[in-house]
C-alpha cells in the first residue's frame, strides 16, 4: 500500500488537464515548433506561450508583459536578487539588501553571493510564530538599501508575511520589493498590483504544474530593468535567453488557470483539514506548534517532544510521506535553519515534521495520519526518560532548556 502523501509543499502531481494540455505540444502531430520561429507552426507555438503568459498573469493580477519564464523559482529568485543588485551597483547604487533568516535556500544563497560581491546583507529574525514584524523591516532600512526580499508564505511553517506593509516601507526608503510567492500561489490570493511589489517568483510544480518551469514577475510600468544571468539569443526581452519550452510553459499556464478558479473553495477545504490534523496531533501532549495558529491553509509544522526525531521519521516513513523540514534543504541532515531562527531548540527541531495538504488530501487521510503518528510517538515515548519527566510535571521549556532554548512555551 502506497504511503499517504502529505508533502504537497515539496511538490504536487500534475493535474490531468495540465498533462493533456502539455501533450498537445510534444509530438509530431502537435504544436512542437520553436515559438521564436517566424513561420506558421512557430507562431502557433508563440500564441500558446502568450496565452499561458496571460493565464499566469491573471492569477497574480499582473500585466502579462511583466512575466519572464524561468526554469523554476530558484532561478527566478536568483534573477531577482542578482539581476537587481548587479544593475544597481553598475549604476553606483545598491549597498544593502534586507531579507529574512527564514527565506528559501535559493534566496539565502543568492544573498551570500551578493555578500561576496561586496553587498551588505541584513537578515531579519522572526518572532516565535515565524512572522517578521514590519517594524523590524523599517529599522533595517538604510539610505543605500536597494532591495527587500521576503517570502509571502514560509515553506516550512506556513507563516504569512504582511507583504503590502513591507512593500510600502521598502518604497518609502527608495528600495525595490521582491517576494517569493511559491507557497502562496493557489492557496492565498496574490495581487502584485494592489501590493505594489516590484518582483515576485512562482514555480509551476508547487501548484499542480510541471517541474522545470517558473516565472519571475517584474514590474512592467514603469519597466524594471535587471541584469540578465543567462546570455544568448535574447529571448524574454533579453533577460532569459534560450529556446522556450512550450510544453512546460503551457502546462504552467493551465495550472495557474485551474488554481485561480478553485482558490476560494480549496483554501477553505485545506484550512478545515489542517485544523483537524493539528487538533488530532496536539492531543498527544508535549507537541509544539512551529508557526502561527492560522498561517497558510496547507502547511502544518509540529515538534514532537520526548522522542528522537530520526527514530520517529523512520517509524512512520513507510506509511506517511511527510517532510522533516524543507525538501529543498533536507539533504544537509542539520536542524532546520528556519526553526532555529524561530528559537526552536535543536533537539525539538530534529523531532519536527512538516505536514502539507493538497487537492488529493481527505479527512480519511488526515485521520489515518493522526493514527500513524500517534502510534509511533506512543511507542517511542514508552522508553523515553524525557516523557517520564514530562508526565511528572516538567514543561517542554524545562526539558529542553539546555539545548538552545530561545523562548519555548
Amino acid at each position: 500500500m502506497a504511503p499517504i502523501y502529505l508533502d504537497y509543499a515539496a511538490t504536487t502531481p500534475c493535474d490531468p488537464a495540465v498533462i493533456a494540455r502539455m501533450s498537445a505540444f510534444l509530438g509530431e502531430e502537435g504544436a512542437f515548433a520553436n515559438p521564436s520561429s517566424a513561420h506558421g507552426p512557430g507562431q502557433v507555438a508563440a500564441q500558446a506561450v502568450a496565452r499561458a503568459r496571460a493565464q499566469v498573469a491573471a492569477l497574480i493580477n499582473a500585466e502579462p508583459e511583466g512575466l519572464v519564464w524561468t526554469s523554476g523559482a530558484t532561478e527566478a529568485n536568483n534573477l531577482a536578487l542578482l539581476g537587481a543588485l548587479r544593475l544597481a551597483r553598475a549604476r553606483g547604487r545598491g549597498g544593502q539588501v534586507v531579507t529574512g533568516a527564514t527565506e528559501h535556500p535559493s534566496v539565502l544563497a543568492a544573498c551570500a553571493q551578493l555578500e561576496r560581491e561586496g553587498v551588505k546583507v541584513t537578515r531579519l529574525f522572526p518572532d516565535a510564530g515565524g512572522v517578521i514584524a514590519p517594524e523590524a523591516v523599517a529599522a533595517a532600512l538604510r539610505d543605500d538599501t536597494a532591495l527587500v526580499s521576503l517570502m509571502h508564505v514560509n515553506n516550512e511553517t506556513g507563516a504569512v508575511q504582511d507583504v503590502a506593509a513591507m512593500t510600502a516601507l521598502a518604497h518609502a526608503a527608495g528600495a525595490l520589493m521582491h517576494v517569493d510567492a511559491v507557497q502562496a500561489a493557489g492557496r492565498l490570493p496574490i495581487d502584485v498590483t494592489d501590493w505594489g511589489v516590484d518582483l515576485l517568483s512562482l514555480s509551476a510544480h508547487k501548484l499542480y504544474g510541471p517541474k522545470g518551469v517558473g516565472v519571475l514577475y517584474r514590474r512592467a510600468r514603469p519597466l524594471l530593468r535587471l541584469a540578465p544571468l543567462v546570455h544568448g539569443g535574447g529571448q524574454e526581452q533579453g533577460l532569459r535567453s534560450g529556446t522556450l519550452a512550450t510544453h512546460q510553459i503551457v502546462g504552467m499556464g493551465e495550472a495557474c488557470a485551474l488554481a485561480a478558479a478553485r482558490l476560494p473553495e480549496e483554501a477553505a477545504r485545506l484550512y478545515a483539514l489542517k485544523t483537524r490534523l493539528r487538533e488530532g496531533l496536539l492531543a498527544l501532549g508535549a507537541v509544539q506548534l512551529n508557526g502561527p495558529e492560522q498561517g497558510a491553509p496547507h502547511i502544518l509544522n509540529l515538534a514532537f517532544g520526548c522522542v528522537h526525531g530520526e527514530a520517529l521519521a523512520e517509524d512512520i516513513g513507510a506509511q506517511l510521506a511527510v517532510s522533516a523540514g524543507s525538501a529543498c534543504s533536507a539533504v544537509s541532515g542539520k536542524p532546520s535553519p528556519v526553526l532555529r531562527a524561530m528559537g526552536v531548540p535543536d533537539a525539538l527541531a530534529h523531532a519536527s515534521l512538516r505536514f502539507s495538504l493538497g487537492r488529493g488530501s481527505t479527512e480519511r487521510d488526515v485521520d489515518a495520519a493522526v493514527e500513524i503518528v500517534s502510534r509511533a510517538v506512543h511507542r517511542l515515548r514508552a522508553c523515553s526518560p524525557l516523557w517520564r519527566d514530562f508526565q511528572a510535571g516538567a514543561s517542554l521549556r524545562a526539558l529542553y532548556a539546555g539545548d538552545r532554548d530561545h523562548g519555548l512555551v
